[in-house]
């Protein structure tokens, strides 16, 4: 995917039956399906099912089953309840029979109430720094499989703050700031705009969780899987506008890390908030 049209065509789900949808893969270059796309298909399911007018601000989800890459996915909605004010729906993702993801999500209809929030992050602005693949550049010859990873067609600008060397035979403290921005313009519609974040969440948060241990063992050396996801959404955003991704990761253990990640618009509003623990293994 080059650009954010795709995307949305991949987030444009086929309905099957009342409640029932399914979705195509992305062909993600290492070959099993991505979290951050069937993040986003699951809340487009439940947005078909949903009252007009009323948004997500919290979802749940567990990854239970790696997915197959060459099996559409099938959206089993069910829908919970329909309040006043709040909706609630269950998601679960199926192949071949089985479960391999569940999410609940919760949604309401926009209310005044109090406010506040804690302060953006004070780091570069966007137009300041390269995005990562002109900064992939000197792992071309060096390190391929990187170089790779960090090049590949993506619907996704990306712009870190920190510069990462994952060659450095160091590590780094558990934190790190990324810009994103899609490729593209897209509708205002603010659903579309949440469901394509959900899928760049899952962008950088894990491996952040790793950076203390580069000392002891390189990065393409780990296996990674996301096991949990919540996320929650604070305030209306534009996905084609530059937000920050702020990270952390306050702790690792048990062959589990744990990582947190903030989102602020560039003039300091905190839109939303992120948390996922995943599998962290060496690999065989």
């Amino acid at each position: 995917m080059d650009n954010v049209r795709e995307l949305t065509d991949l987030l444009t789900l086929e309905k099957i039956e009342e409640n029932i949808f399914r979705g195509e893969n992305y062909k993600a270059p290492w070959k099993r399906v991505f979290g951050g796309q069937v993040l986003a298909q699951a809340l487009q399911a439940c947005y078909q099912t949903v009252p007009e007018g009323r948004l997500v601000h919290s979802m749940h989800a567990y990854f239970i089953l790696a997915g197959d890459i060459n099996q559409p996915i099938i959206y089993d909605v069910d829908r919970i309840r329909d309040g006043g004010s709040f909706t609630t729906r269950r998601v679960i993702a199926i192949q071949k029979g089985a479960a391999i993801f569940s999410m609940g999500a919760s949604f309401q209809s926009v209310q005044e109430g109090l406010e506040h929030q804690i302060s953006m992050p004070n780091v570069p602005m966007p137009d300041t720094l390269e995005s990562d693949e002109k900064l992939a550049e000197v792992f071309k010859d060096a390190a391929p499989e990187i170089y790779r990873s960090l090049t590949f067609p993506r619907p996704l600008e990306f712009r870190p703050v920190e510069k990462l060397n994952p060659l450095s035979g160091k590590g780094y403290p558990p934190f790190r700031h990324v810009w994103i921005k899609s490729k593209g313009t897209l509708p205002d519609d603010i659903r579309l705009h949440q469901a394509i974040l959900a899928y760049a969440s899952d962008y950088n948060l894990l491996t952040t969780a790793t950076l203390p241990h580069w000392e002891q063992v390189k990065p393409n050396e780990l296996f990674l899987a996301s096991l949990d996801h919540a996320m929650w959404f604070h305030r209306t955003f534009r996905i084609d506008e530059w937000l920050l991704y702020a990270l952390d990761s306050p702790s690792a253990s048990n062959a589990r890390g744990f990582t947190r990640g903030n989102v602020f618009t560039q003039d300091g509003q905190l839109v939303a908030s992120v948390v996922q623990e995943g599998l962290i293994r060496k690999r065989d």
